[in-house]
């Protein structure tokens, strides 16, 4: 068994606990993005860099953590010696190494100086923010880096030796064609990285992309999306990237774990501004500003908001919503004793219609949506919402 089974098996355990990180610095907004960001001065660095400290030390740690992931913001912009800080403050809270260590990268942030910093570290993954390799695409998009300097990102993470490289990429774009899309999927498998992340371009409200749907603009055409998706799950598989979830194909032994095991419902702790915590039998957010959250840590207090004590039935639920989006699928019966009250036979009822509409498809214990039922699988799970919970 190769090293990197043996870390799948590690990290996927059902007690496995992740840390994310939400790293708010950009040095400016793209045009589709809707997460909580902040200008990356120095004092603000700074602060963010204290802040972090205050948080760690009011978190009840685990006994190991298996997975990390550093997002944003851009991560990679903070400076090597900001990166090298970072990672020492967490190393010393946490206990045992993880099995895999992500960080988010544009292709303007990459400088052997950080990828030197990250791997000491001891970052194992690198997500390099590509989106597109057309210029025009790019620019419709308010990306700063130019092909060039992607393929420049690309080629010094590869030398840098990191054991496993993402790209992400972004289709349905305005302006894109399909054989811009096409010429993007090939551009990137030629640099060979090991996991792809292929996103349809959503329409966030509060985004300067939301604003020019509203005003006609850009639109939305769900045909080419539908048709870009189907190609897409073809044309990588045939080049030797298995899907594994909807928007996220690996070679084998690639998978994210991080993201694997939130999609499992299992436990992560999140740091920083407007970062996610589903830990110690809650779920909670902290709130989506970098001022006031330092506030609240200065009174040793986390920042949170959104506080709701996590039910089994409501952990059965989102178990069975993001199980879905894999290509694995989930076990029902195996869930059912983690909530015995819930109403089980409105489940059963909904994935017999799935069933007998061709949605989805029994394989032993599990159920998953077949390739129809994917293209679908945001109404399925709105279905599903409030089934077990009796919010429905």
């Amino acid at each position: 068994m190769s090293h990197g089974v043996l870390a799948q098996d590690k990290a996927n355990r059902p007690t496995a606990t992740g840390l994310y990180v939400h790293v708010p610095f950009c040095a400016r907004t793209c045009d589709y993005c809707a997460f909580y960001q902040s200008a990356p001065d120095a004092a603000a660095v700074r602060q963010y860099l204290e802040g972090i400290a205050r948080e760690a030390d009011l978190v009840s740690w685990p006994d190991s953590i298996d997975t990390v992931f550093w997002g944003g913001g851009t991560p990679g912009i903070l400076s090597p010696r900001d990166l090298a800080l970072l990672g020492s403050t967490l190393r010393a809270r946490m206990r045992g190494t993880p099995v895999e260590w992500t960080i988010e990268m544009t292709p303007l942030s990459v400088t052997e100086a950080r990828l030197d910093a990250l791997r000491e570290i001891g970052v194992t993954r690198i997500s390099l923010g590509v989106q597109s390799f057309q210029p025009a695409l790019l620019d419709a998009l308010g990306r700063q880096h130019t092909p060039e300097q992607a393929f420049r990102a690309a080629e010094r993470v590869r030398a840098a030796g990191f054991a496993s490289v993402n790209f992400d990429l972004m289709f349905a774009l305005p302006g894109q064609v399909d054989t811009d899309w096409e010429a993007d999927l090939r551009q990137a498998i030629a640099l060979a990285p090991d996991h792809l992340s292929t996103y349809c371009l959503t329409f966030e409200e509060d985004t300067k992309l939301w604003l020019k749907l509203s005003q006609g603009k850009v639109r939305r055409d769900v045909e080419a999306e539908a048709r870009l998706y189907a190609f897409t799950w073809d044309f990588l598989e045939a080049a030797g990237y298995a899907q594994y979830e909807i928007s996220n194909f690996a070679r084998p032994g690639h998978r994210c774990l991080h993201n694997l095991n939130t999609w499992r419902m299992t436990r992560w702790i999140g740091l920083g501004p407007s970062a996610a915590s589903q830990y110690a039998g809650w779920r909670c957010s902290n709130v989506a500003d970098l001022q006031r959250w330092l506030e609240l840590l200065s009174e040793d207090r986390r920042a949170t908001e959104d506080r709701s004590e996590l039910s089994p039935a409501l952990l059965a639920e989102d178990t069975l919503i993001f199980g879905l989006r894999m290509n694995d699928g989930v076990e029902p019966a195996a869930l059912r004793p983690l909530a015995l009250l819930a109403d089980w036979p409105l489940v059963d009822a909904l994935f017999d219609a799935l069933l007998a509409d061709g949605l989805l498809e029994r394989s032993g214990p599990a159920v998953r949506l077949t390739r129809r039922g994917r293209m679908v699988a945001d109404s399925v799970g709105a279905e599903l919402t409030g089934l077990l919970t009796g919010n429905a």
